[in-house]
């Protein structure tokens, strides 16, 4: 009984000599949320039109490939070679008018080109099971930016690039033939993306625009490459 429960364990063990390959790959699917955290110019206070600005929550998905260095049993390093996030930043004005004081929203989308770096520290494997935490940096590219576009007034502009840090924690379920990865990751952008023009009125009572984005993602890793 002993001996036929350790071989049903032992066939019960995924991808057993997965750590030792140096190099594998996968793909991944997601859903983020994202905002911009304000900071108001200091005109802002002596203008009576507009009374409050927020950023609001909004949600988008992204998708990407990844590619992930075993440098060591726990510690590996992982990048994107390509990472594509569709975000959407929503920004909710209070107005004053002639009519009293008055809701108005306005929208960017962005098309994000996303390239991180991280390096990722695993626990023991328990079975088919790991935990791992990562940090890391990133660099932005927006497709979608409207920075160069022609002035309206019901627009706010954002630069094309951003530089940012992240940090999160995920899981690892090994079956037959792949790892399944769910991963949570906060994203905090350190650059003032705000393209800002005294003659927007939804902008030139914005200072500084920073990103922030939560990002929900489900990764599907391969077996990995040898020597």
């Amino acid at each position: 009984m002993i001996s036929a429960g350790g071989a049903f364990a032992q066939r019960e063990f995924n991808m057993p000599d997965h750590d030792q390959k140096p190099y594998y790959f996968g793909i991944i699917l997601g859903y983020n949320t994202s905002h911009y955290n304000i900071t108001h110019h200091p005109t802002f206070l002596s203008r009576d039109t507009i009374q409050t600005i927020e950023s609001l929550n909004s949600g988008r998905v992204h998708l990407g490939i990844l590619a992930n260095w075993q440098v060591t049993d726990r510690i590996d390093i992982r990048g994107y070679p390509l990472h594509l996030i569709f975000s959407e930043k929503k920004f909710g004005y209070v107005e004053k008018g002639s009519a009293g004081l008055t809701g108005t929203e306005q929208r960017v989308e962005s098309i994000v080109m996303s390239f991180p770096l991280q390096v990722r520290l695993k626990s023991d494997r328990i079975g088919n099971f790991r935990v791992y935490t990562l940090a890391g940096g990133k660099y932005d590219f927006d497709l979608a930016s409207n920075a160069g576009a022609r002035n309206s007034e019901n627009i706010v502009k954002v630069k094309k690039s951003d530089l940012g840090v992240e940090g999160g924690i995920g899981f690892q379920f090994f079956f037959k033939y792949f790892i399944f990865s769910p991963e949570i990751k906060f994203s905090y952008g350190l650059t003032n993306v705000h393209a800002r023009d005294e003659s927007l009125r939804y902008s030139n009572v914005i200072d500084k625009m920073n990103s922030r984005m939560v990002m929900f993602s489900l990764h599907f890793e391969g077996g990995g490459l040898g020597f």
